[in-house]
């Protein structure tokens, strides 16, 4: 049977009755009163009687309990409770990229509250390299040719928010031999006569006590110096007496007066960050190489930068330590002191950060009694390094075949002289100043060093290396004895058949050099 609902509010609750008295059974299909206007229609008794049937039959069903009752409500209540919905993620993530010093680059995927030192542990993981807690992740402003260390903890999502859409800056991943060097040669990083103190101090101070002060909120050194600066809005340079302090950066307008009338805030470090230029005299017009400068987190171009500019390498770096030391305070202490303290989670039997992994695996060892001994004399152990040296030359000739053709020995000896090009620590045809831009970049700490081809002499190599904050080259000439070519460093005095061997050999005894070698300069790829 076919009925027609009338129009109106009530309409739907007359159908809701007419169902219910159905379900009561009060009535068939037949007892329903036609609505208004239409006329009554009767069915057939056999299909009613079937229809009458069919309806008890599905009424006298048990009822289904509903599996989701919280979804059920009113219609006074919403659909959904904002309770009942699922909670999403909030560590969203971001895709970064980031570059070595070769420019190959590698992108990843990472959470928005990742620190510095959970990439690098990532990169580390991903490239297995060896983590001696030198490796660091480095901002690189290119268009201002400026760059910075990124501390460990600073997160890396943060620092991307502040680049403007069009700069075209990067991020870098390389080691740093000098990022927490001043924790342990503090008197490297600060000389005598740039730092001096608030207070009377009794005697000399320590530089191990200079660097409490640093850390302690009630006592602070201030640092002290000259420093070029560039002139708002105009393209000259003027030298002026400048003094750092805990609440910020000030210079004199009367010579070295120190008296509060005669010093003006220039910069406070809370909100800037401390870049190092790398290319003062080319981008800026510095009268010198060691630039560094303020940038404002929200500046808004070069305008806003705050340009200094030191007279030599050693002033710039005791400036740059000095804030740093002064806006991160105890927490690069707790970053030097436990470098695997991070999301990433480092094996809890860590290498000390106190000495690197390069100076704890190369000892000499005599392996020929019963038992193995640590040979603590430099002769001796300069003696087992040269036989030990002609005993491989031998094996390998032995290898290479006993028919000892004039050819044959040519090629074995340009194998022998040429072994040293897959090591990491040679450089091939670099100039000079590039060699000391990579020493710089991967820090001034005793020790560091590569080999290059010489530019001047084809047929010698160049030993470039750190020492005292100062980059010297040392020329291992070629000696010739018995129609065999050796490599010396002292006119043959010490001689190696290989670079491998002579590197080997000045890892382990210092010589004629000033210190040992212990970091060697590599371009990483990732």
């Amino acid at each position: 049977m076919t009925t027609s609902l009338p129009d109106g509010p009530g309409a739907a609750g007359r159908a809701a009755a007419q169902v219910c008295g159905a379900a009561r059974g009060r009535g068939d299909a037949r007892d329903l009163a036609p609505g208004p206007g239409l006329p009554a229609r009767a069915l057939p008794a056999p299909a009613a009687d079937r229809r009458k049937k069919k309806d008890l039959d599905v009424l006298e069903m048990s009822s289904i309990p509903n599996p989701f009752p919280e979804l059920c409500c009113s219609s006074l209540t919403s659909a959904l409770s904002t309770d009942l919905l699922p909670k999403t993620n909030s560590r969203k993530k971001q895709v970064i990229k980031i570059y070595s010093e070769d420019e190959t680059s590698r992108a990843l995927e990472v959470p928005s509250d990742i620190t510095a030192r959970d990439v690098c542990q990532l990169l580390i993981l991903k490239c297995h390299y060896v983590d001696d807690h030198c490796w660091t992740l480095f901002e690189h402003l290119i268009p201002l040719g400026l760059e910075r260390i990124i501390e460990d903890h600073e997160l890396v999502v943060e620092v991307l928010s502040n680049w403007g859409m069009e700069e075209e800056n990067k991020l870098y991943f390389r080691k740093n031999y000098a990022k927490y060097e001043f924790f342990k040669n503090p008197m490297y990083f600060f000389p005598e006569h740039m730092v001096s103190f608030s207070t009377e101090t009794n005697g000399e101070i320590s530089p191990a006590l200079i660097l409490q002060m640093f850390l302690s909120s009630s006592t602070y050194p201030e640092i002290h110096g000259f420093l070029h600066v560039k002139e708002q809005g105009k393209k000259s340079w003027k030298k002026v007496y400048f003094l750092l302090r805990r609440s910020g950066l000030y210079f004199s307008t009367k010579g070295t007066s120190k008296e509060p009338r005669h010093l003006q805030f220039f910069s406070e470090f809370g909100n800037s960050d401390i870049y190092v230029s790398l290319a003062g005299k080319k981008k800026h017009g510095a009268p010198a190489n060691y630039g560094f400068c303020f940038k404002p987190n929200k500046a808004r171009g070069p305008r806003d930068l705050k340009m200094l500019c030191a007279e030599e390498e050693q002033s710039r770096m005791c400036w740059v330590t000095a804030v740093r030391l002064l806006k991160y305070g105890m927490q690069l202490y707790q970053n030097y002191m436990h470098p695997c303290h991070g999301r990433s989670g480092c094996s809890s039997q860590s290498i000390s950060p106190m000495r690197s992994i390069s100076e704890n695996s190369l000892v000499a060892m005599d392996f020929s009694g019963e038992k193995s001994r640590i040979i603590d004399n430099p002769t001796e152990a300069l003696l087992v390094a040269v036989e030990e040296g002609l005993a491989w030359r031998k094996k390998a000739c032995l290898r290479l075949g006993s028919h000892s053709s004039p050819r044959a020995c040519s090629q074995r000896s340009a194998i022998s002289m040429a072994i040293h090009r897959s090591q990491p620590w040679f450089h091939h045809r670099i100039s000079r100043d590039e060699a000391q831009r990579l020493i710089i970049q991967q820090g001034l700490v005793d020790g560091v060093f590569l080999v290059r081809d010489s530019q001047s002499n084809p047929r010698t190599f160049v030993l470039s290396m750190c020492h005292a904050q100062k980059i010297k080259h040392f020329q291992i000439l070629p000696v010739e004895d018995d129609g065999k070519m050796f490599h010396s460093l002292d006119d043959g005095h010490t001689r190696f058949t290989d670079l491998i061997q002579l590197v080997e050999f000045y890892q382990l005894n210092k010589g004629v050099l000033p210190c040992k070698l212990k970091h060697y300069c590599a371009r990483v790829s990732i």
